[in-house]
């Protein structure tokens, strides 16, 4: 089992504004990715944000992932809750108080960035939840109204054969119905990859949520 402990540091790459005052964006990649790949993101998104894209701290399969599963989708309470206590403590380092910042995760990242945001929903300006499940009994709350009013971006592909249906299908229920989130949520006829029309979507609501 991971504990913090053994984590090693984080490890961040970054693009956009370099100010440490603007508002942050913190890219999250999937499960045997890295924070190179899902960086490219951020030259398709708002040119006003700062842009993180953070390594995952558990090898896995040549990349990186965030927690150890019970099975596609279905996070390890105990693994997940250490990889959430890992990276509160940099982000707090990179975004004290006052720094707005917003979340976007892919597949494994996005069961990540559902994690965090539910976990301390007052933390964050937004969460995007791309093409993945939030991890639903793994230890953080899933209760009605525990997003209410949260700004929540979902995007699911309807031919997406690597995230279980039953999961999507739960995400989809909950955002958009009794976790109280504002929920932009859209499904595309794409498999496991981002759909242009959901970057696009994207971009506009990370336009919205964080005003240059």
């Amino acid at each position: 089992m991971h504990n913090q402990m053994t984590f090693p540091p984080p490890v961040a790459a970054t693009a956009g504004n370099p100010d440490p005052a603007a508002p942050l964006v913190v890219l999250l990649h999937g499960r045997g990715s890295h924070e190179q790949e899902i960086l490219s993101l951020a030259g398709h998104l708002p040119a006003g944000p700062a842009y993180a894209a953070v390594r995952a701290p558990i090898g896995e399969g040549g990349g990186y992932a965030w927690f150890a599963n019970r099975g596609v989708g279905r996070p390890v309470a105990a693994s997940l809750r250490a990889a959430m206590d890992w990276f509160r403590s940099w982000l707090d380092e990179v975004a004290p108080a006052g720094r707005p910042v917003a979340l976007v995760g892919f597949s494994g990242g996005a069961a990540f960035a559902g994690g965090l945001l539910l976990d301390d929903p007052a933390r964050y300006a937004g969460a995007a939840i791309l093409y993945g499940t939030l991890p639903f009994d793994a230890g953080v709350p899933t209760t009605p109204g525990r997003l209410a009013g949260v700004p929540v971006f979902v995007a699911q592909g309807e031919h997406d054969t690597v995230i279980p249906r039953e999961l999507l299908d739960r995400t989809w229920a909950y955002l958009r119905g009794e976790s109280g989130a504002a929920a932009t949520a859209r499904r595309d006829p794409v498999g496991h990859q981002i759909a242009p029309p959901a970057l696009t979507g994207l971009t506009d609501w990370l336009r919205e949520r964080l005003p240059a």
